[in-house]
């Protein structure tokens, strides 16, 4: 089966490789293109004031991975010791889902100071998270939210400092009696394709190709970068209910559904086979 991976490249070819040892024909197509933030400082300043946080919550893998790539070298050094107080006595740190939890493992957190939705969740987003944190939260106590900023003309005025998404989570946070901050770790645009790229996706619009969307931006930049393809006749896989929605309303004919774990995307192509 052609299978068109559309997550950023940094993330896209492990995918592929590991579709194609399944023995599917994948493509990576990347319709997010992530680099750091363009202010620094504010990053700065959110591990400055790390114990001051009662949780840390990371939108997703990339909010980790950027976030802690400025982390200050002393407190890295202090950070592998088993009893660091940047641990014991720092914030918890809070993960949508099973890629966010696993990368904030690989940057150093012990597993014990994490929350994140079961495993067998039904969905991995705010509202699965705040089902297993709600129980904790602490009024009058901040808490950092860090995530990412889209950079396009529509975006507000003060987004590349509170950055771009959902403010759900920072609801029900206020609503606790506990303040929400917002940090931006990275930052996201639409790639510029290739005629070559271009080609590609729009074969592939046709042939029977399954695309996978785990982003709603992706969506929309695939519709900005070939505004007047027919989408009709495509099939795509879509990891929340949300992005099913922007795919339906782009006009894919066939949607289907998946957690978004790798395992779980196998599992959903062979059951369209």
């Amino acid at each position: 089966m052609r299978v068109v991976i559309t997550r950023p490249a940094g993330d896209a070819q492990a995918w592929v490789d590991a579709l194609q040892t399944a023995g599917h024909d994948a493509l990576a197509l990347p319709l997010i293109e992530v680099g750091p933030a363009a202010h620094t400082q504010p990053v700065a300043q959110a591990w400055a004031q790390w114990p001051s946080f009662q949780a840390v919550m990371f939108v997703s893998a990339q909010a980790v991975r950027y976030f802690f790539d400025s982390q200050p070298a002393d407190m890295r050094a202090e950070a592998v010791q088993a009893d660091s107080a940047i641990w014991s006595n720092g914030p918890r740190c809070w993960a949508t889902g099973p890629g966010t939890h696993k990368a904030l493992m690989q940057a150093g957190v012990p597993e014990a100071c994490i929350d994140s939705p079961a495993a067998d969740a039904a969905q991995f987003d705010s509202e699965a998270l705040w089902q297993r944190v709600s129980a904790q939260v602490q009024a009058g106590k901040p808490v950092l939210i860090v995530r990412g900023n889209d950079v396009n003309g529509s975006a507000p005025s003060n987004a590349a400092l509170n950055g771009t998404g959902r403010d759900w989570l920072a609801q029900q946070l206020q609503a606790a009696g506990a303040s929400a901050q917002f940090v931006v770790a990275y930052e996201r645009r639409a790639p510029v394709w290739s005629h070559e790229q271009k080609a590609q996706a729009s074969v592939a619009a046709m042939d029977g190709s399954v695309w996978c969307f785990s982003s709603s931006q992706a969506i929309q930049n695939l519709a900005q970068t070939l505004p007047a393809q027919s989408w009709a006749k495509a099939s795509c896989i879509a990891t929340h209910p949300r992005i099913a929605q922007t795919a339906q309303a782009l006009g894919f004919g066939q949607i289907h559904m998946s957690k978004p774990s790798l395992a779980d995307l196998l599992v959903s192509l062979e059951s369209l086979a």
